[in-house]
């Protein structure tokens, strides 16, 4: 407490005032909280202070409240391009970064009990700057970041506003903001030590040395094959922990082969329901989300069939959701893994299953793009329109996977390290019929109905941005994004996406 009061001092986060006629001053708090390190061990005890935002009102004391932060796939293919060329990957933390930020309205807050002095007594605490709980904390941060990395020759992606790049001839650095932390990557040690003394003389900054945990995740490498691994092994174990399935058995799938779930399977009694409400349903849901964003593409599907029950899940919905975290409880020590490959270049894959959704007959999408031998980004979702056919299932999940491709090859080309870029990407799907449909108009009675906005696929292909191509069925790698599959299938997908253990990395 008495170092975040200290902090407070030297950042002059606040004016003594005498409290302003009409204003009624917020209120602050004490929040206390363990950080652990990647092995579950604490490593620090922190005390923050908060102030009581909810109480602002808008437009008196706080306005614009947007902040970006780094996607989680734009790490990914960051990483996967730094396994490639064997660049430094270093991390450096800010210490309480929101004190950084500069308001531009005028916030009152009172003083934080036992720490009021009796000759300041009756006065309030005018805020110079931001301050955790502020409404606008965040934005202020982020804006007073970008003003000082930029005075340093950084230039911000057009594309991700929280990657920035600086290039001195063959010299060429990367950083990456998520809030307060962040990662530098780069070809060149002097630049990169050069970079943590300009931010360590902007800011109050905790010099991590080479990145190996950040954000849950875990950074395994093995520079001398240039293999790169990201894994959830802790945040895992704390997950099972909270559900009390640490001692489960261990499931072999995510979701069965055959399981489909469906309204029919909600409570139907005022018992049922009041039992069910018990169920930590969308906590669990929620909690499995993370580590599928962030490292795990093989848990999509189960996880979008099952996030969709949350307003009424049944007995038979949180039996799914217990075999995700029995699946979770086997895998969880898998990496996914970039390397091994000899040429840098993205791959897309795409597929749809028809009908999956017994409600509204829906069908489901899925996609992933590849990098380095590893999946950058994934998708699998309930399509927004019912389709009639497979080729028009296939059609809507092609045209989501090629708006996906233009977001890819426009951030990759800002970046300047990926040479194949400047080629067509490769987008492969398993229907003959939604290929030909891509390619050129052939309008005919089954697919004369589909949407003008998913036709937005034979743009792309003819501006020359994404090449659509045939992949057999057994070898589409987005087959598990859209359904269940048997578990020799299942298995040989994971591997082809570079989800695997340690032991494994040959």
């Amino acid at each position: 407490m008495r170092s975040e009061m200290d902090s407070m001092s030297n950042n002059q986060v606040w004016t003594l005032v005498e409290p302003p006629e009409g204003i009624k001053p917020i209120g602050c708090k004490w929040v206390f909280k363990k950080k652990i390190d990647m092995d579950g061990n604490v490593q620090i005890y922190k005390g923050r202070l908060f102030t009581k935002g909810f109480r602002q009102i808008h437009g008196i004391d706080y306005d614009e409240t947007f902040s970006p932060v780094a996607m989680f796939k734009s790490i990914r293919i960051l990483l996967a391009i730094a396994a490639f060329h064997d660049y430094e990957i270093w991390q450096m933390d800010v210490k309480t970064a929101f004190l950084n930020g500069k308001l531009e309205e005028d916030v009152y807050m009172t003083q934080l009990e036992g720490f009021v002095a009796p000759e300041n007594a009756g006065k309030v605490c005018k805020l110079q700057r931001s301050i955790y709980g502020l409404k606008q904390a965040s934005r202020s941060w982020n804006l007073r970041f970008n003003d000082a990395i930029k005075e340093f020759g950084f230039i911000r992606n057009e594309d991700e506003s929280c990657v920035y790049k600086k290039v001195s001839g063959s010299i060429i650095s990367f950083l990456i903001l998520y809030v307060d932390d962040i990662l530098i990557i780069g070809n060149d040690i002097p630049t990169l030590q050069s970079i943590k003394t300009w931010l360590s003389s902007c800011f109050s900054m905790k010099d991590l040395g080479e990145a190996a945990y950040i954000l849950g995740v875990k950074i395994y490498r093995d520079r001398s094959r240039r293999l790169l691994g990201l894994s959830q092994s802790t945040y895992i174990d704390k997950v099972l922990k909270r559900f009390s399935m640490e001692e489960s058995k261990r499931g072999f799938l995510p979701m069965r082969h055959g399981i489909s779930l469906s309204k029919e399977m909600c409570p139907s009694s005022p018992q049922e329901r009041e039992r069910m409400s018990q169920v930590p349903y969308a906590s669990a849901i929620g909690s499995i989300m993370y580590a599928m964003i962030c490292t795990r593409p093989d848990l999509s599907y189960a996880l979008s069939m099952t996030s969709r029950y949350q307003a009424n899940p049944g007995e038979g919905h949180w039996i799914a959701v217990k075999n995700i975290l029995k699946y979770l409880r086997k895998t969880k020590d898998v990496f996914l893994v970039y390397g091994g490959e000899e040429q840098l270049s993205i791959k897309g894959y795409t597929d749809a299953s028809f009908q999956t959704d017994k409600d509204d007959s829906r069908s489901q999408s899925g996609f992933v793009f590849c990098l380095n031998g590893g999946a950058v980004s994934w998708k699998s979702s309930n399509q927004d329109t019912v389709a009639d056919s497979t080729t028009e299932a296939e059609c809507i999940a092609a045209s989501e996977a090629a708006k996906e491709a233009v977001w890819i090859k426009k951030f990759v080309t800002e970046l300047g390290v990926v040479l194949s870029i400047s080629d067509a990407m490769e987008l492969y799907c398993d229907n003959n019929g939604a290929i030909a449909q891509a390619k050129e108009p052939r309008s005919h009675q089954r697919s004369k109905h589909i949407l003008r906005r998913f036709h937005l696929i034979r743009e792309i292909i003819d501006l020359g941005d994404v090449e659509i191509c045939k992949i057999h069925t057994d070898d589409n790698i987005a087959d598990p994004l859209t359904k269940p599959l048997t578990q020799q299938k299942h298995d040989r997908h994971t591997e082809s996406l570079d989800i695997r253990y340690v032991s494994d990395w040959s």
